[in-house]
């Protein structure tokens, strides 16, 4: 369960801006086109006190419960039909994305844009692996570093081969059965099954189509996207899952469907952009095909 702590962060995105006037809070939201030093070290300051604070606290309040022991590592890459590891590279992918963007909102190069913004994912997740590593309920998993490397290597990749974002990993959840059974595991009501039930949750790569036939007639803000879930998972591994209730089957679901890009929606607000894009890292409901072993279904509309 270690990647649902990570999840955690994503829902520091939001932000508590000053008081403006329209025009000053547009302004205020609007990317500079050269360095502004005086953005760029806030956001140095801001983040260095973020991810201090972060650790701190994840320290003291989720580790302390949990006896700690040498360092150790540890093979999960069998447990949870590998949700947790997409849970991982998204939230590095994700958080890399908008450090670079607050990188870019100052001014600052592309090339620092990428060495110092969209890296942050991945250094803080590496930061929160080796602290799993001293705690003897978990433990450094390689598995996790190269998922974290998977997400952060997404965003990097595609901005130094086309210099924008064609390929989206975004998130959906929907409430089930399982966290009844095991809510210690699975979390305790929806705001905790979010973050923990990788029953519920699915993983997408959503693919804009007019990035990729720019010559198309395609709305630009069109993405088709792929999905991939998992149920009937109560613990990690199957044969704990058959000791403690043998009649759940557990298996892989592939999906297809539509998306939205919400970046991709014009708009003369820089208020409205921000909001776009903080919401663009969730996949929007659109009827959607499964596939899995029991077969295909189809949802006219799926999150």
């Amino acid at each position: 369960m270690k990647s649902a702590k990570c999840k955690y962060l994503i829902l520091l995105v939001f932000v508590n801006f000053q008081l403006f006037s329209q025009s000053k809070f547009n302004s205020f939201l609007t990317s500079s086109d050269t360095l502004n030093v005086q953005r760029r070290n806030t956001i140095a300051i801001s983040e260095s006190a973020f991810v201090g604070l972060t650790l701190i606290g994840l320290n003291q309040l989720w580790y302390a419960d949990f006896d700690r022991s040498k360092f150790h590592t540890l093979n999960d890459n069998d447990e949870w039909l590998q949700m947790d590891k997409l849970g991982h590279a998204f939230t590095s992918y994700q958080m890399g994305k908008h450090g670079a963007q607050l990188l870019n909102w100052s001014g600052v190069s592309q090339k620092n844009q990428l060495i110092y913004g969209a890296t942050l994912g991945f250094g803080f997740l590496t930061a929160v692996e080796i602290l799993d590593g001293y705690s003897e309920e978990w433990g450094f998993s390689w598995g996790d570093i190269a998922a974290n490397g998977a997400g952060a290597g997404l965003y990097v990749g595609q901005e130094l081969l086309w210099k924008e974002q064609r390929i989206a990993l975004k998130y959906s959840f929907h409430q089930t059965k399982y966290a009844k059974l095991r809510p210690d595991k699975l979390g305790y009501g929806v705001l905790e099954e979010v973050l923990k039930d990788y029953n519920g949750q699915t993983y997408w790569l959503s693919v804009n189509i007019h990035d990729f036939f720019k010559d198309s007639k395609a709305p630009k803000w069109l993405n088709v996207a792929f999905g991939y879930g998992a149920t009937g998972m109560v613990t990690g591994l199957k044969d704990i899952d058959n000791q403690l209730l043998t009649n759940i089957p557990r298996y892989r679901q592939y999906y297809l469907s539509l998306d939205v890009n919400l970046s991709k929606i014009k708009t003369k607000s820089p208020f409205l952009r921000t909001i776009f894009d903080i919401f663009n890292m969730i996949k929007i409901p659109f009827p959607t095909l499964e596939v899995s072993k029991k077969g295909s279904a189809f949802h006219l509309f799926y999150n």
